[in-house]
């Protein structure tokens, strides 16, 4: 018996207002962060509530957070949880797939969001952004939304797809894409062959695309140059057995790529601005961070992306405010314990960042816009499993290195070129909850104005100094790896080759638990670019 499971278990109190048929459905539609908001007040941090036929269990706060994401896959099943994928990625593919299948078609999409091709994309979405503002002129107003959606289309599509479908089916591409996306409506996680429109504008979608995805194949196969991107990658690989991924597959597993790096993106993207042009203070620290490190023409590379802490914390604090997800879901396959509770197997069990984001025990203020939360004297997301914006444990987004990497470049040249500001009142920019990924109501109409005369200044390497200083006066360390959270995305030993080696596989191994002290920065760095925080570094 384990510390959480007793033997006086109770189930979870059920959320009041039920109805015959179609349980909390009316209420729960109409705004899902308000109605989950309302359970965690009315019963905790656990409670339940009734979708149609489906019994909901609703974990809130960092315990349930750890509780969900830290559940094997033989307990919390994540492809019972996401049937609305199957319709979108394809039949066998991936949430379908059966669990051996599944975990090798997910490792097959690794190698493009790992470390070495990461070094890549900086200037490919540097100069989709350029290309994007080259007709924008002195001043003008533009729809932030759809801008953001139509950029991060194209910067993702060329950065992990190739140039297929960035130059020659770009604008089928991109309205295919977003028909697939709009298939992720709220009803198909209940009814996911629902005879309505979207869904059948969904399904006509997947089938068009597998249409030109054969077609590349033919085509590549023809060829005598030999591309590199990750379509090629998946044309190439072969399951344990030696067996190549069909088309059918192939086009399962694209679509899952570009899901990784651009379904959140670009609401995210949209809210950086709106969120900066309603704190100016809070502008102003940025355009002075990109000027010191850039001036007007200073080149954008991927290493300067990673010394821009100021708006690192500014994308934090719009991803507590804004998760693109309203809730994670699993099915329960074997009865989950959590503290006095038991969730029954049958049941489904989720969690909502956006509700975790706003518990003022833990995010003082939680309204409040505050990059600040996050800097090394506050650090209020050091609790494990407070911030979550995107997921946690073995299953945390394995695109959220890449999305990190897109949002930043594309930053880093619209904040040096543009200044921003709301078209309407500041209030009336909200989130729209008619689809499951949360991004801003349209029309999101903002102007822009050209800025002139960017002074450069020297980068300050303060920190890097400070680190070095740091480094010199501890007498060890050690390095902690937590397993169950690493992906092999690499960075790590890109970082420490002496410390870390990343096979083939994915399967890390810590070269040295307590490496000489001359490589405490290289240990250092490699913890603090792990995607998915696997790496912990300890000092005596």
């Amino acid at each position: 018996m384990t510390a959480q499971q007793t033997s006086t278990s109770k189930e979870p109190a059920k959320m009041p207002g039920a109805l015959p048929l179609i349980g909390n459905m009316l209420k729960f539609g109409k705004n899902p962060f308000e109605y989950m908001s309302l359970l965690r007040k009315t019963l905790g941090e656990i409670g339940e509530f009734r979708l149609f036929h489906q019994q909901m269990v609703l974990l809130t706060g960092p315990e349930g957070n750890e509780a969900f994401f830290r559940a094997p896959d033989d307990q919390l099943d994540q492809n019972e949880a996401y049937k609305v994928m199957t319709p979108i990625f394809g039949k066998g593919v991936v949430f379908d797939a059966p669990p051996h299948i599944k975990d090798q078609q997910l490792k097959m999409l690794m190698p493009v969001l790992r470390d070495k091709p990461m070094r890549t994309y900086s200037k490919i979405i540097v100069q989709e952004v350029e290309e994007a503002v080259k007709d924008w002129g002195e001043s003008g107003e533009v729809d932030l939304l759809d801008f953001m959606k139509q950029l991060t289309i194209y910067t993702s599509s060329h950065c992990l797809l190739g140039n297929e479908f960035r130059y020659e089916l770009n604008e089928e591409f991109a309205h295919l894409y977003h028909d697939l996306e709009n298939g992720m409506h709220p009803l198909a996680f209940i009814f996911p062959y629902l005879p309505i429109p979207i869904l059948r504008r969904r399904d006509k979608a997947r089938v068009r695309l597998q249409e030109l995805v054969t077609g590349i194949i033919e085509k590549r196969a023809k060829s005598k140059e030999k591309s590199e991107d990750a379509f090629q990658m998946l044309i190439d690989t072969r399951y344990d057995d030696g067996s190549p991924l069909s088309s059918h597959e192939i086009t399962g597993l694209l679509i899952g790529t570009l899901f990784a790096g651009h379904h959140t993106t670009a609401g995210t993207a949209a809210w950086i601005t709106l969120e900066l042009a309603r704190n100016p203070k809070e502008m102003d620290r940025v355009l002075e961070e990109f000027d010191s490190l850039y001036g007007h023409d200073g080149e954008v590379t991927f290493q300067s992306l990673r010394e821009i802490p100021i708006f690192e914390r500014v994308i934090k604090e719009v991803l507590r405010l804004h998760p693109p997800l309203i809730m994670l879901i699993r099915k329960v396959a074997k009865d989950l314990h959590f503290k006095d509770y038991v969730i029954k197997a049958g049941k489904y069990v989720c969690v909502s960042p956006r509700v975790s984001h706003r518990i003022a025990e833990i995010f003082p203020d939680p309204e409040k816009f505050d990059p600040d939360r996050f800097t090394k004297e506050r650090q209020e997301d050091a609790q494990p499993f407070s911030w979550t914006a995107f997921g946690g444990g073995r299953h945390k987004c394995s695109g959220n290195a890449f999305a990190m990497l897109q949002l930043k470049a594309i930053y880093a040249i619209l904040l040096r070129r543009y200044k921003f500001e709301l078209v309407s009142s500041p209030e009336s920019y909200q989130d729209d909850y008619k689809q499951m990924v949360v991004q801003p109501s349209s029309p999101c109409l903002v102007r822009y104005t050209k800025r002139d005369n960017i002074q450069q200044e020297q980068a300050k390497d303060a920190s890097e100094k400070a680190t070095t200083e740091t480094a010199s006066k501890q007498n060890c360390f050690k390095v902690e790896v937590d397993y169950d959270l690493c992906q092999g995305h690499a960075n790590c030993m890109a970082e420490a080759p002496e410390v870390f080696q990343v096979d083939d596989k994915g399967i890390l191994t810590v070269l040295e638990e307590t490496p000489d002290n001359s490589l405490l920065k290289k240990a250092q760095a490699a913890a603090k670019y792990c995607p998915t925080s696997a790496i912990k570094i300890k000092q005596d």
